[in-house]
């Protein structure tokens, strides 16, 4: 195995670690929690857990309507298809679609392994915080994720938005841009760097 091969397999193991100790998290949860808003802007719970279910089943027929139907806004075609799915599936239901994709290694289009990584990271987060629940990010998947929102561009769009800023992760020595220090664990400038926390806090 390659070390290219060799680096993709750690980050499909640490992506079905993640999608298990999620629905752990998520099946102790009481059916009122399921409609708490995430910390994504106009999504539940419910909907987040069904945008990364509908992330591993993503084929060209499916983007091509989903699309159309959202009128070319790619926010909106994804908030829009995991609502729906959210509306139309039970509790129950979603939990087991989650559990049956812990293997998956399905990348959309356009996406990478840490695409998906960080997708569980972050809205791992975004479900856990609002529910005062503590989610711990292991180290390593933080910092691949880190690296990978800083040089992506869309959607998060990181080293312009905090152009500025001297980033350097407290437990891992990454480090990216200059200017004003501003220091944390990965685990926290990825939430910084895609926009769940700013900058000053």
């Amino acid at each position: 195995m390659t070390e290219q091969h060799a680096h993709a397999d750690a980050i499909w193991q640490t992506v079905a670690a993640e999608r298990a100790s999620l629905v752990d998290m998520l099946r102790e949860l009481p059916e009122s929690a399921w409609d708490t808003a995430s910390l994504c802007d106009g999504w539940r719970v419910r909907d987040v857990v069904a945008h990364l279910v509908l992330a591993t089943q993503v084929t060209i027929g499916s983007l091509v309507v989903n699309v159309i139907r959202a009128r070319g806004n790619l926010d909106r075609l994804i908030h829009d298809t995991a609502v729906r799915l959210a509306d139309r599936t039970s509790t129950a239901d979603l939990l087991d679609d989650l559990r049956a994709t812990i293997d998956s290694r399905i990348t959309p289009i356009g996406t990478t392994p840490i695409d998906r990584l960080m997708d569980l990271l972050v809205h791992g987060q975004d479900i856990a915080i609002p529910l005062g629940i503590d989610r711990i990010m292991p180290t390593s998947a933080a910092q691949w994720s880190l690296e990978r929102v800083w040089t992506m561009g869309t959607p998060f769009h990181a080293r312009r938005r905090l152009a500025g800023y001297a980033l350097t992760a407290t437990d891992t020595g990454w480090t990216a841009g200059s200017g004003t220090p501003l220091t944390g664990t990965a685990a926290e400038l990825l939430m910084v760097v895609t926009g769940r926390t700013s900058p000053g806090r």
